[in-house]
């Protein structure tokens, strides 16, 4: 297979999947660090591009596909949450108001001197839910491993009321967009 990709996400692998894109799993364990200093889709995009050039480093001869996903309300970046009491907080600070999820896709082959990276950004509004509806998804442990506190694809669907985007890139992976970037390329 000449295309890995480096996340462990269980998400993006089903995605990957779903576009028919033969590939191999192997996670990168680069250290994410933000930048504050820089813009949310900088950011994002830095971090992508970390990933799989990290992988790359192993694999020069295969194309490396890294992701990020961040979720950005007022521009502050709203990551994974630390604890039950921080997701709880942090979707009450997002119910009834609209905010970003911003997904950077890298593809990056040392071999070949590729190092492409693209980012997708989708506007998600949030239903006002009440505050027990939304101690109830954070106790289900749905949230806990996810930017923003929320995932989509899960229970968290209810607290969408409009989307405007790729639904698949607030999953974790814009695949309309890698597909056509991967046809782009020729690779």
């Amino acid at each position: 297979m000449k295309f890995v990709l480096a996340s462990g996400s269980p998400r993006r692998k089903e995605l990957l999947e779903l576009a028919n894109i033969p590939f191999e799993v192997i996670p990168s364990n680069a250290e994410e660090i933000l930048n504050p200093d820089f813009p949310p889709e900088q950011q994002v995009k830095t971090l992508a591009l970390l990933k799989a050039t990290d992988i790359s480093q192993q694999y020069p001869d295969r194309y490396i596909i890294g992701a990020d996903t961040i979720v950005v309300f007022d521009q502050q970046i709203l990551g994974k949450p630390v604890d039950k009491e921080d997701a709880v907080n942090t979707l009450k600070r997002l119910r009834g108001q609209q905010h970003q999820v911003m997904t950077a896709v890298a593809i990056v082959c040392t071999a070949e001197n590729i190092a492409e990276v693209f980012i997708n950004i989708t506007a998600v509004t949030f239903y006002d839910l009440s505050d027990q509806w939304i101690v109830d998804y954070v106790a289900s442990g749905a949230p806990m491993d996810k930017a923003g506190s929320y995932g989509i694809q899960d229970a968290g669907f209810e607290l969408v009321e409009q989307i405007h985007g790729d639904y698949y890139a607030v999953m974790g992976l814009p695949i309309a967009q890698l597909k056509r970037k991967i046809a782009e390329l020729n690779l």
